[in-house]
């Protein structure tokens, strides 16, 4: 696709206002701030409790299989997963199929953290102030901006 200065109209393709990196950055840091203080009452951090919702979706998973789902490089999720260990959430004992691989699972107590998360997304729409429709549809097109910039990545 050939996009010149033209196809911008009137808007600057240079101001910080009109960057789609700049508002995906402020978008995420600002939506991230909203999940925090739902979080630390369950001892979680963002990246943790997206693990815990691969997990309660998937578990048990292996590093790497968790670390595709998440699309986190395996050396980010390593720590996060000690942290989860040592909180009492998970474990990574050795794959009974390969001894070189680990099999990330649930404790009970993981299990249970399930129960106070279900308030979560009911509380994030509340917070937000948006309807879930528009947050779907949000979620469509970033998941198509997503899929766009990993195509452009590739080549």
């Amino acid at each position: 696709m050939e996009v010149s200065l033209k196809d911008f109209g009137d808007i600057d393709p240079l101001e910080l206002e009109n960057q789609v990196c700049f508002a995906l950055a402020v978008a995420s840091r600002t939506v991230i701030a909203v999940y925090r203080p739902l979080l630390e009452p369950m001892g979680l951090t963002h990246p943790q409790y997206l693990v815990m919702l691969a997990l309660w979706q998937h578990a048990p998973l292996s590093v790497k299989e968790l670390s595709k789902l998440l699309q986190l490089e395996p050396a980010t999720l390593s720590p996060l997963l000690k942290r989860l260990e040592a909180s009492g959430y998970v474990e990574r004992p050795r794959a009974r199929t390969d001894e070189r691989s680990l099999a990330v699972t649930l404790t009970p107590a993981g299990w249970r953290l399930r129960n106070e998360a279900e308030k979560i997304p009911a509380a994030i729409v509340s917070r937000l102030g948006m309807e879930v429709s528009e947050l779907q549809h949000l979620h469509q097109e970033l998941t198509k901006v997503i899929a766009a910039a990993k195509e452009a990545n590739a080549t």
